[in-house]
């Protein structure tokens, strides 16, 4: 009996969804709307801080016939961008070992995820220390608080979901691992990673690529 009920499976809603996977869902869309409004904020205030003429900028513009050029360093967060997308793809090789009974797949997918989300924070902790050498900080002007705010912000989710995959490695590392639902267990995390990297395809244009 014991036996039984420890392998039953999770209960489901009246939406045919699984009560951990929904609850996940409506955490996500709740940070959809907190990441909206952070990302309205920066666009607004992006484009103040131009009108006011008040420097560092994000991009190059010319006022009063004077070039300044921008801060943002496009190829270097393109590369950390692009780590953080094939972070995605270890992520899917991670969920399908767990559901396909490959725990070996599994670990080493997530252990792979793992290091390209801490690529990402390094290439955000590098570029964050530069921008404060070359004079912009959270008090410069409302451009470098929003920019902080934005990513910085961002990167602690992806900071917060890589705590979360090592402590899922660590559990598969156990002699049961993540026991009979080890793909719900993990596929629940790809659906926080995969949300985190979506946030950034969404960012990384707007912030970076938008003139």
């Amino acid at each position: 009996m014991a036996q039984a009920v420890a392998h039953a499976p999770a209960h489901g809603t009246n939406t045919g969804i699984e009560n951990r996977k929904l609850l996940m869902w409506l955490f996500l869309g709740s940070e959809c709307l907190f990441f909206g409004s952070l990302i309205a904020t920066y666009m607004v205030f992006k484009f103040d801080v131009i009108a006011r003429g008040v420097g560092p900028f994000p991009h190059d513009v010319m006022i009063n016939g004077v070039l300044h050029h921008g801060i943002l360093d496009i190829p270097t967060t393109s590369a950390s961008t692009f780590v953080l997308l094939m972070s995605s793809l270890t992520m899917v090789f991670a969920v399908y070992g767990a559901q396909h009974a490959r725990p070996t797949l599994m670990k080493l997918s997530l252990l792979a995820t793992i290091v390209l989300g801490l690529v990402f924070l390094g290439f955000q902790v590098y570029e964050f220390v530069t921008f404060v050498h070359e004079g912009l900080t959270l008090s410069t002007n409302l451009f470098g608080a929003t920019f902080f705010l934005l990513t910085g912000f961002h990167g602690t989710h992806v900071g917060v979901g890589v705590l979360y995959l090592i402590s899922m490695l660590a559990a598969s590392m156990r002699r049961n691992g993540l026991g009979a639902d080890a793909g719900a267990h993990v596929e629940i995390a790809g659906l926080y990673w995969h949300f985190v990297d979506i946030v950034w395809i969404v960012i990384f244009p707007l912030l970076y690529l938008m003139p």
